[in-house]
């Protein structure tokens, strides 16, 4: 217990100096939460890939369409169960800070391959039946204020125009990892309104997505698929989703990885600033530790006390940097819809943040120990820096 005073007298002896370590501590303990929760958005739509679908687009790049034609055909493949498909729409909602996914999608079809969009039967029936009706997620809707009925105006650059669309309904994600920041429009709307505009675009496809029997094969299925376009003009290359959602990730590799490196610098700027603190305490405390070494303090309490002193100002700084976490990434998210799933800290990255700071408590107290333990009574007590 007196052992414990000590450490608590210690810790804030010098009080600004140990405030702006926790600090230190805190902010870098946000910015690397901050990041991993960035990563992990990033990478939710792999995780929420489904292993009973498939991707089927254009052989040499997503940007060329697939004929419409290709649906019944790829829809008799034994061991398909259901093909639905869909465009990129892309477009600008009020200014280019307002980015969210924008999906043509068959209305027939497209909810029952894609399940953890929930939707209710209402909002399906008024979306297959008005064809400038958009149902856009929970999240999205909660971050613009959408209700049913409102108006969304987009300004079209892939296909190019003023567009507006009425807000059929408002579908929740299934699960934590399903994105809700997008929205769906009706294929056919935009379909037909391309055959008038520009009637070479007409009745083009962005990319199929077929939903496969539970234990088919998949790679056999779709090299049956891709066997039916060989030598065509418009050749198809065949995938699981989550080697589809990982090519559109491939483009943005580097910076992931560039965020995942610095991250873990943070941990080693957080090191570097509480071993600082922990140097110059153990300094200015070189006679002291002389003296209690001279009236019995063994080795084990000398290590207990820089030991924990080290610990409890790097734990009080990840706690803090914790606490700043979670109003940091909800601030973040205000304007990082490009992420498409809404940003929460999971779980996994506060049990990363809890075990840097301990392993950094830990560290940054081995330099202090050992030369408190090496440095001999006489010549602690002499020492006079």
């Amino acid at each position: 217990m007196k052992l414990l005073k000590m450490i608590f007298r210690n810790v804030f002896r010098h009080k600004l100096r140990t405030v702006l370590t926790i600090l230190g501590i805190a902010v870098a303990v946000m910015a690397f939460g901050l990041l991993r929760t960035v990563v992990g958005a990033w990478g939710s739509g792999v995780a929420a890939s489904s292993a009973d679908r498939l991707v089927t687009r254009d052989a040499v790049t997503i940007i060329n369409p697939l004929p419409l034609s290709y649906y019944n055909q790829i829809k008799q493949v034994s061991g398909v169960r259901e093909v639905t498909y869909m465009n990129w729409f892309g477009g600008t909602y009020i200014d280019q800070s307002h980015f969210f996914a924008r999906y043509a999608v068959d209305p027939g079809t497209f909810f029952s391959v894609y399940p953890e969009y929930l939707v209710g039967s209402k909002t399906l029936a008024a979306f297959r039946n008005q064809p400038n009706d958009c149902i856009v997620g929970s999240a999205l809707a909660q971050r613009y204020n959408f209700k049913v009925g409102d108006v969304i105006t987009i300004d079209g650059d892939i296909y190019p125009g003023t567009w507006e669309f009425q807000v059929a309904g408002i579908y929740k994600p299934k699960f934590k990892s399903t994105d809700a920041m997008a929205m769906f429009l009706n294929w056919n709307y935009l379909n037909e309104k391309v055959k008038q505009d520009f009637p070479g675009r007409a009745d083009g496809v962005g990319w199929y997505v077929e939903q496969i029997d539970a234990g088919a094969n998949s790679g056999d299925i779709g090299r049956r698929i891709d066997a039916l376009f060989a030598n065509s003009p418009a050749e198809t290359k065949t995938e699981s989703e989550r080697q589809f959602q990982q090519g559109f990730l491939a483009s943005a590799g580097a910076i992931i990885s560039a965020m995942n490196y610095v991250s873990f610098v943070i941990v080693g700027i957080i090191m570097l600033v509480l071993a600082n603190t922990m140097i110059m305490s153990a300094r200015e405390r070189t006679r002291e530790y002389a003296v209690l070494k001279a009236i019995g303090f063994s080795g084990r309490h000398l290590i207990e006390m820089i030991l924990g002193e080290s610990l409890l100002v790097s734990l009080l700084g990840g706690a803090l940097g914790i606490f700043l976490t979670y109003p940091v990434v909800e601030s973040f998210a205000s304007f990082a819809s490009f992420l498409g799933a809404d940003l929460f800290v999971q779980s996994a990255t506060l049990l990363t943040a809890f075990a840097a700071v301990v392993f950094v408590g830990i560290a940054a107290a081995l330099f202090p120990i050992q030369r408190t333990m090496n440095t001999k009574i006489a010549d602690g007590i002499r020492f006079a820096g």
